[in-house]
């Protein structure tokens, strides 16, 4: 195989997360935290950053012991490996700041559960070499990150009028409370989906246009 088609197979494995493969947006996966932590930009990041570095930690270390795992207790071995890293990032997350903490609550420790990391453990990194496990680590955690911060941005700027703390319209804002309670996030994910579902159907349509066209073109 040529370094160039290589580094193509790489760089596909980082980005597909990002887009095509979007843990949120495209497979609707880890809708607890997605819905429950969304409600500020700063608790969006910290969720998505601490599920990244975990999952990709996580993936690196499967890869590495993928041939010593026996097969009959490769999930239970999986969650003690996911397990491992979740206390290390809630520890980190205590210690960086208290009240993050406290915002994000449970969901911390539910990072352990989130079928985002236990799938691609599974799916991918007891497949694949170390490199290309981190990589998808790294894709995947960016992509939730991506889509926790969307959802959080508009969240806290319509239902508090501000963005990462910081306040963006005069006293005469009348916050959409609905934003910031858990119903708000439905609506807006729900919005997401629209907007990424229309976007894939809006592609694949030119797609399949610029075959027609090309193949009329060798019919003339």
């Amino acid at each position: 195989m040529s370094e160039e088609r290589i580094q193509s197979e790489k760089m596909a494995i980082f980005l597909k997360g990002l887009w095509k493969e979007n843990p949120v947006f495209v497979m609707l996966l880890g809708m607890c935290p997605t819905l429950a932590v969304t409600n500020s930009v700063t608790n969006a990041l910290v969720m998505g950053v601490a599920t990244m570095a975990v999952l990709t930690l996580s993936n690196i270390l499967v890869s590495s012991l993928r041939k010593l795992i026996p097969a009959q207790v490769r999930i239970a071995t999986y969650i003690l490996i996911i397990a491992t890293f979740v206390t290390v990032a809630d520890y980190a997350i205590k210690a960086a700041s208290l009240e993050v903490h406290k915002a994000l609550g449970a969901f911390i420790a539910l990072i352990v559960v989130n079928c985002i990391i236990l799938g691609r453990a599974e799916a991918f990194a007891s497949k694949n070499s170390v490199g290309k496990a981190a990589l998808d680590g790294l894709g995947m955690g960016l992509g939730f990150t991506f889509a926790l911060f969307l959802l959080g941005a508009v969240r806290e700027v319509l239902g508090n009028g501000s963005f990462l703390g910081m306040p963006l319209f005069g006293e005469r804002f009348q916050p959409v409370t609905l934003m910031i309670l858990p119903g708000g996030a439905f609506f807006v994910l729900g919005a997401y989906l629209l907007l990424f579902n229309w976007l894939k159907k809006r592609k694949a349509e030119k797609e399949e246009e610029k075959i027609v066209f090309f193949t009329g073109e060798e019919s003339i």
